[in-house]
């Protein structure tokens, strides 16, 4: 004889992109699964799902963090922000254009958590070097590029910005 368990549901409220959302999830459901299927917000992707590839990296109160590696019930009482949430409403924001003008993205399927992770870096260090850059997005892979037109777009979005600073 066969006995099925009820699967447990939590509520949880998670505030993405600046905006709380209260959804049930089962408490082993990933963070990424929550945004992608639950928030509808796809930017977020889902490589490896072993967080080595970092392509499901969102920003958890600033910071990178590879979001199929933590559970949504860990999010919850922290600012997540997706790629949605770096996007303005029309047009790109200065990194995106910068990944545009240098060729950063080709098939793009690793670039929304690449931006992601430059943002961080650009807010905690707004005048990287080369070193630097390459260091920030060392957890994050691409099979397209050879991370050059990557780094020459986050470094000129660094360039822009301390120029639009120094006016």
């Amino acid at each position: 004889m066969e006995t099925t368990k009820a699967r447990e549901v939590v509520q949880i409220t998670l505030q993405v992109n600046g905006e709380a959302h209260t959804v049930e999830v089962e408490p082993r459901m990933l963070l990424a699964d929550v945004i992608r299927h639950k928030l509808g917000l796809t930017g977020t992707h889902v490589g490896c799902e072993q967080g080595v590839c970092g392509a499901c990296t969102v920003l958890v109160d600033g910071e990178p963090q590879r979001s199929c590696l933590m559970f949504a019930v860990q999010a919850q009482g922290h600012d997540i922000t997706t790629i949605e949430g770096v996007t303005p409403e029309s047009g790109l924001s200065p990194l995106q254009a910068a990944f545009q003008k240098h060729h950063g993205l080709q098939c793009g399927f690793c670039t929304p958590a690449m931006i992601l992770t430059s943002e961080a870096l650009l807010r905690k260090h707004p005048n990287p070097d080369e070193a630097q850059v390459r260091e920030a997005l060392s957890g994050n892979l691409c099979r397209c590029t050879g991370y050059q037109f990557i780094v020459d777009s986050v470094l000129d979005a660094a360039a822009q910005a301390s120029k639009k600073e120094g006016q």
